[in-house]
C-alpha cells in the first residue's frame, strides 16, 4: 500500500469511527473495551511476528502512549463486574466490527492499525483518568472537534 493510500485508508476509520461513536453516543467505557479487545489481539500477532523474525518495534507501537494529565482523585470503587453488567454488548459488536472490516478494507498493516488504535486508546485513557465516579463511564465519548 502507498503512504498516500495508506493516509487515506487511516483517515477512513477516523471518520467511521468518530461518525458511529457519535451517532450511538457510545458511552467512554464501552468504547475503551472495544479499543482494548482490538489492541490486545493486534498485540498478539505483532509480537509472534517479531519473535519469530527476531525484530523490535518502536515503543509508542508496543506499549500505551503516555498521559499528559494527571488522574483525578476518586473514592469510588466501582467493581468491573458491574460495569459488565451495564454495557450495551450489541453496540459494542457494532463498533467492533466497524473497526475489522474498515482495517481489512484498507489493507492496514498491523502497525499502522496498533497506531491508528493507540491514538484513540489515548483519547479514551485521557478521559477515564479524569472520570471522579462511575457516572463519567457512561458518559459519552467527548471527541474533541479537531480530530
Amino acid at each position: 500500500m502507498s503512504d498516500d493510500a495508506s493516509i487515506d485508508g487511516l483517515v477512513t476509520l477516523q471518520e467511521r469511527m468518530v461518525n458511529l461513536i457519535n451517532q450511538l453516543s457510545m458511552p467512554l467505557v464501552e468504547v475503551a473495551l472495544v479499543l482494548q479487545k482490538h489492541i490486545s489481539a493486534l498485540m498478539t500477532t505483532l509480537q509472534d511476528h517479531l519473535n519469530n523474525a527476531q525484530q523490535s518495534v518502536t515503543d509508542n507501537v508496543m506499549n500505551p502512549w503516555p498521559l499528559d494529565i494527571e488522574a483525578a482523585d476518586s473514592d469510588i470503587n466501582f467493581p468491573v463486574e458491574k460495569v459488565m453488567k451495564v454495557v450495551d454488548s450489541q453496540r459494542m459488536d457494532i463498533l467492533e466490527t466497524l473497526i475489522r472490516v474498515t482495517l481489512i478494507e484498507i489493507d492496514a498493516s498491523i502497525i499502522e492499525a496498533l497506531l491508528a488504535l493507540r491514538s484513540w486508546e489515548h483519547l479514551v485513557r485521557t478521559q477515564l483518568a479524569l472520570a471522579k465516579g462511575p457516572g463519567q463511564l457512561f458518559s459519552p465519548l467527548d471527541i474533541p472537534e479537531d480530530w
